[in-house]
């Protein structure tokens, strides 16, 4: 929910593409950011088949970054993963940055805290987790069938 309760909805998001939004003008700005959502929740979604993909870093650095670009948009990556591991986004829709994000991750490997910034629209989405909690391990003889 937004701000005094504007903007609220919901989504069911699926990869890249969203496949059920209510109200479904909510989350029509969002639907080319889905990327970017995805990144602020700790989560590089693989390129599209026909990306150009540039990488860097590993081995003895402690940054990695990598870029792909695709029709004029572009999608940089920066990750840190020493001490407290940082996830960073940037994507340019031919060279204007519409979004960038920062993500966080806590002791248990799970973000912990993303910010997304819209310079354009002069928005912003943050996150923050309070907790988390895993979901009842259901016995596997469940999904058998009765004989």
């Amino acid at each position: 929910m937004g701000p005094l309760g504007l903007g609220a909805g919901a989504a069911a998001i699926v990869a890249d593409s969203a496949i059920w939004a209510d109200p479904e003008k909510n989350f029509r700005s969002l639907i080319p950011a889905v990327r970017m959502l995805w990144a602020a929740l700790g989560i590089v979604r693989p390129p599209a088949p026909n990306a150009l993909v540039f990488g860097g870093g590993g081995g003895d650095s402690s940054v990695r970054i990598w870029r792909f670009a695709q029709d004029g948009d572009t999608l940089d990556y920066r990750e840190t993963p020493g001490g407290v591991r940082v996830l960073e986004a940037e994507w340019r829709r031919e060279g204007k940055v519409l979004a960038r994000s920062r993500t966080e991750f806590g002791a248990q490997r799970m973000p912990a805290r993303a910010r997304m910034d819209f310079p354009e629209e002069r928005a912003r989405f943050e996150l923050t987790v309070v907790m988390v909690d895993t979901a009842a391990v259901l016995d596997p003889a469940i999904w058998r069938g009765r004989r």
